[in-house]
């Protein structure tokens, strides 16, 4: 490879690291605070954030989808204009293959269009076919600035471990420990082992991101 290949495919990389906050074939869309993981401080420091608004998020986490976050956002005082604000900075994912219309919706820009779309192409694999297929209504930049709301479940049994790192919170150690029980074979297996190292609530979190095929 000569020296400008090289920094052709490296500057190429790192367009993958900086656009979407991680390796670019993970399966969990990049680039947006995750509710559930935020620390206060950092939940704090986003728009509309007051204390009432953050205590609701720290005591209710973990939140099983974005509907229910959003329901106690409201219940804490913010308007349906300051959390479209502040769903631009951080957001709940939402499964390309399960998510209703009341958590697409929730997407800032989505309407009613992509709940149109995202159903139509199911079932989503990778992100090659959601950028093809996206991208034919909505042009690239708007497809990558809607990959980070989504995510496509990881499968437990051939997950890299970039797909799994891209898992909100999940860290080397999930890469270690999904790995170490291969063959998985059901969702009480997942439940008995990785409750080990975490509690239930963290078990159910992570269920959300992965799937058994």
């Amino acid at each position: 490879m000569n020296r400008s290949t090289f920094v052709s495919t490296l500057a190429g990389a790192l367009v993958g690291f900086v656009v979407f906050g991680g390796p670019v074939r993970g399966q969990v869309g990049q680039g947006l605070m995750d509710f559930n993981t935020a620390t206060a401080e950092q939940l704090a420091a986003l728009p509309h954030m007051t204390p009432a608004a953050v205590k609701a998020v720290t005591d209710g986490k973990p939140f099983m989808s974005i509907v229910d976050l959003h329901k106690a956002l409201m219940a804490a005082g913010l308007t349906a204009e300051q959390t479209t604000e502040l769903y631009g900075k951080a957001f709940v994912h939402v499964n390309l293959n399960t998510g209703t219309p009341e958590e697409i919706l929730l997407i800032p820009g989505a309407g009613r269009r992509m709940v149109r779309e995202f159903d139509e192409y199911r079932p989503w694999v990778s992100w090659a076919q959601f950028d093809r297929e996206i991208s034919k209504y909505v042009g690239m930049e708007d497809t990558n600035r809607l990959k980070q709301y989504v995510f496509i479940p990881v499968d437990l049994n051939k997950a890299t471990d970039e797909d799994i790192l891209s898992i909100p919170g999940a860290g080397r150690r999930m890469v270690r420990e999904f790995k170490e029980y291969r063959p998985w074979t059901s969702q009480a297996q997942f439940e008995k082992e990785i409750g080990k190292y975490v509690d239930a609530k963290e078990v159910a979190r992570l269920w959300r991101y992965v799937v058994i095929k």
